[in-house]
C-alpha cells in the first residue's frame, strides 16, 4: 500500500495506491489525518484509481475520513472509483453521504463550489 498526498487549495488529494484492508486501514488513517492537520487544509478527495482490493475496513476508513473533515466543516468526495468499487459503495450507502465523481477535476470542481 502507498499514499501520495497533494494539495490544491484547501483541498487534500489522497491517491492510494494496493490494497485497504484491516492490516492497513489504521496506518492509512493516521497519515491522512497527519496529512490534513499539518496541511491546514479543509477538504478531502479520495483517488480510487489505483486501489486494488478493499474489503470492509476500508468502507469504515473512508466514512470515519468523512466524519473526520466533517468536524472542520469540510467535505469529503471520492474520484475516479472502478466498477467493483462503485458497486461496492453503493451497496453499503456510502454514496448517500460522500459523493463520487469520474474525474479529480470533476471533484475539486464540485468541493470548490464550482459546480454541483
Amino acid at each position: 500500500m502507498q499514499l501520495n498526498f497533494d494539495k490544491v487549495n484547501n483541498i487534500l488529494i489522497v491517491s492510494i495506491e494496493g490494497e485497504i484492508d484491516h492490516h492497513t486501514a489504521e496506518e492509512i488513517r493516521t497519515r491522512i489525518e497527519d496529512e490534513f492537520y499539518s496541511l491546514n487544509v479543509k477538504n478531502m478527495i479520495f483517488d480510487f484509481s489505483k486501489v486494488t482490493f478493499m474489503d470492509s475496513s476500508g468502507i469504515g476508513m473512508v466514512i470515519g475520513r468523512y466524519k473526520y473533515v466533517k468536524n472542520f466543516g469540510g467535505k469529503v468526495v471520492v474520484a475516479k472509483v472502478n466498477e467493483t468499487f462503485d458497486r461496492i459503495f453503493k451497496i453499503s450507502g456510502l454514496y448517500k453521504i460522500i459523493k463520487c465523481y469520474e474525474t479529480l477535476d470533476e471533484a475539486v470542481s464540485a468541493i470548490s463550489g464550482v459546480i454541483k
